[in-house]
């Protein structure tokens, strides 16, 4: 038996920060209110019901991952149908649901439907409802956007009163009782203990060095020590990197000074935002309790070597952003003057297992060409004469099947024609027809598993093609290229004595 695809619905549940203060918007309410609809759908038979559920997410873009995975499955054709509470579920931005429901679900087939607003797209075909609905998403969309302002407007007020503090507080402080900022008994020596080095005229690493010897936790690992249970502490090492230590001894908060307001988010509703200029910050001196002395403070800015080229460009080489350490998992550092990569993030640590370790560039992209270029040989040597045979065979077959199908058809057609004139008594027609009904159907469940197998023998064989083609390109190139690069490599992970752990994008041509 071949088969059967099910109609598919996807269920799109939607809960913003704000919405979760009304009790009909919770998942739950939504949940329920769409399998009731499900429920009562008299034109599907047995569906398959997918949900996709995002909580906590505006609905002023589409960057939500239950979304992105629903889009996923559209683009892949396996959905037939999308079901919201309203229109706001699905989106708030006018122009991005508008190029959904006129652009893609069209091409794609898909139904949509909007509860609340009693929308079914299958109601409007060859448009998509009319000025009703592209006045709903206006609606939802200003809606959103004056939410965001009055929002923004009732902080920028509470920052100016120097009142607003963000949930996490600045490594060397906690909250007081009356939320305002107090020393953290546990860390705030540590944050002098910094200050106090930078002054001494000693470098970040000199300085890491020292928190290393002492065995200070670093800022991440003393807050998943705190139950803050998001931050990733398994690259760690207890080892402090340059740029935190950098961030602390420049951060003017440190010295009492109440600063916020230092970037702006570039859309309403995005999650990207950019550092505005230092005249924008709102700073107030003398705010909470500090660390650090003013005088301390500006003497270490003075005194503090920041290495900074600010004619800095970008430069190109072929392992780009591709080359980490195989023992810290961090990304090792490119050396242009010499050639090579080394690891940094260790190098406060003799005793790190990757303290120093460096391959030279030539020595790397050799050792992954060679890798490569044996795997493409391997394919061009392979016979595919039996798989050819049988996507032939399977063919003809299908041939027959359709040729055989066909002719039954025409034999219905007769024999229906026969009843017309009355050469075949209605009992006489009904019988006949029954036989042939069963051998047709039999015929036709066949053809399309013969169908379904040859089609993915065929998807096969365009791999293969594919694979032997990127064969060739490699066996041409004599040399790893940036092209190469790009399409076969993820990462490349060095260990000591110059061993490899190499992640492929294209694992298929590694199999």
């Amino acid at each position: 038996m071949p088969n059967i695809v099910a109609y598919v619905i996807a269920l799109y549940i939607r809960l913003s920060t704000e919405d979760s203060r009304t009790e009909s918007m919770s998942i739950e309410s939504q949940r329920q209110m769409l399998h009731c609809y499900v429920d009562q759908m008299e034109d599907i038979g047995n569906a398959k019901v997918l949900e996709f559920v995002d909580n906590g997410y505006s609905g002023t873009n589409f960057e939500r991952p239950a979304m992105q995975k629903l889009l996923e499955l559209v683009r892949a054709g396996q959905i037939n149908c999308i079901i919201v509470k309203d229109f706001s579920r699905f989106g708030r931005n006018s122009i991005e649901v508008g190029y959904f429901m006129e652009k893609v679900f069209p091409v794609y087939g898909i139904r949509f439907i909007s509860v609340n607003e009693g929308f079914d797209s299958k109601n409007h075909p060859g448009e998509t409802g009319g000025l009703n609905v592209a006045f709903m998403y206006l609606l939802a969309e200003f809606y959103s956007r004056d939410l965001s302002v009055k929002s923004k407007s009732a902080k920028l007020i509470k920052m100016n009163k120097g009142e607003y503090q963000s949930k996490q507080c600045l490594y060397g402080y906690q909250k007081g009782a009356d939320g305002r900022l107090e020393p953290d008994p546990e860390t705030a020596p540590v944050i002098r203990l910094i200050f106090d080095l930078a002054l001494e005229g000693k470098t970040s690493t000199q300085i890491s060095k020292v928190l290393l010897e002492r065995g200070i936790c670093t800022p991440g690992e003393y807050r998943a020590l705190k139950e803050h249970k998001k931050y990733d502490i398994s690259r760690c090492c207890g080892i402090w990197q340059s740029s935190s230590i950098g961030r602390i001894v420049s951060d003017e908060r440190y010295a009492g000074t109440y600063i916020i307001g230092k970037r702006r988010v570039t859309e309403v509703g995005s999650t990207h935002v950019r550092l505005k200029d230092e005249s924008e910050w709102i700073k107030i001196p003398d705010h909470h309790p500090a660390l650090v002395s003013k005088e301390v403070f500006d003497q270490v800015q003075k005194t503090y070597r920041r290495y900074t080229s600010p004619n800095h460009r970008p430069r190109d080489y072929v392992l780009r952003g591709k080359v980490y350490c195989g023992c810290c998992r961090h990304a090792m550092t490119y050396h242009h003057a010499v050639k090579e990569f080394c690891c940094r993030y260790t190098r406060a640590s003799e005793k790190a297992p990757c303290f120093h370790l460096t391959i030279p560039e030539q020595e790397l992209e050799v050792m992954l060409y060679q890798m490569i270029e044996q795997q493409a040989q391997l394919i061009l040597n392979v016979d595919n004469l039996n798989v050819i045979g049988s996507l032939e065979m399977n063919s003809a077959k299908l041939l027959e099947l359709e040729k055989e199908v066909d002719s039954l058809k025409e034999k219905k057609v007769r024999l229906y024609e026969q009843m017309l004139t009355h050469e075949l008594s209605l009992i006489e027609y009904k019988r006949k027809k029954a036989g042939i009904d069963g051998t047709l159907s039999h015929l036709e469940e066949t053809a399309a598993s013969l169908r379904t197998e040859i089609n993915e023998m065929q998807m096969g064989e365009k791999e293969k093609e594919a694979r032997v083609k990127l064969a060739h390109e490699i066996s041409d190139a004599g040399k790893l290229t940036t092209e190469l690069t790009s399409v076969l490599i993820e990462r490349v992970f060095v260990f000591p004595r110059n061993e490899l752990e190499v992640i492929w994008k294209v694992k298929d041509f590694f199999s």
